[in-house]
């Protein structure tokens, strides 16, 4: 499998393109998924990967962290209507804790892969090298394009940003009617200061992820 490691980002003013998957294009790979991910530093919930094939033209998909909540779930809703294939892929908070956050995202990323209903030869991530050997090993791609900041320079890329971040917002909204008084409705589980008071005040839920501080020094709290 080739690796194509970091280069220099382009600047933030350049909207995101086709570049870097014509660099594998011209290789000799043809089918390419864009994949990005959404919530890895997060105190609570599951690491979220997606993955996307969109047909080449224009599209005015951009970085999910660069628009605000309406607009993010728009463009997600049309990366879901016009994308060839789109996928999902989940890591659980128990995940994390059991293989580690980086271990996790990766496992995340691999299932959105697997579950897109066509095997690209070729994806392009932000700056997250898979396993080689694991993707060989279900037939999956052969080479990677993995440089950092590529939600803002693949539109593909920028798309799977947009898919996870929405995805992952709407699984933290219903975990805080299931889990009150964390906020997880508005902090998605990261460590806002309502998050950490209500740690402090009832301790973790079963989304938490126990070996990231500050949940791992505070009471056991809610049952699963």
């Amino acid at each position: 499998m080739a690796t194509f490691e970091a280069d220099a980002p382009t600047s933030s003013h350049t909207p995101p393109d086709w570049s870097l998957e014509a660099e594998l294009w011209g290789l000799g790979y043809h089918v390419v998924a864009g994949v990005d991910e959404a919530g890895r530093g997060a105190l609570a919930g599951p690491v979220v990967a997606a993955a996307v094939v969109l047909p080449v033209t224009r599209h005015p998909f951009v970085d999910s962290k660069t628009v605000g909540v309406p607009e993010r779930e728009r463009l997600a809703e049309l990366v879901r209507s016009c994308a060839l294939a789109w996928a999902v892929g989940e890591a659980s908070a128990a995940e994390v804790d059991r293989v580690n956050v980086l271990a996790a995202t990766k496992l995340a990323a691999e299932r959105a892969l697997r579950a897109l209903g066509l095997r690209p030869d070729a994806i392009v991530t932000d700056y997250l090298p898979l396993d080689r050997e694991r993707l060989a090993s279900w037939g999956g791609p052969a080479a990677q394009r993995c440089p950092p900041r590529a939600d803002g320079r693949s539109l593909q890329v920028a798309a799977a940003s947009l898919v996870a971040k929405t995805h992952r917002d709407a699984l933290m909204r219903r975990a805080a009617v299931r889990w009150p008084g964390y906020g997880f409705e508005r902090n998605k589980g990261y460590g806002a200061p309502v998050h950490l008071e209500a740690l402090g005040r009832q301790g973790p839920c079963p989304w938490h992820r126990i070996t990231f501080r500050p949940v791992g020094g505070t009471r056991p709290g809610h049952d699963a």
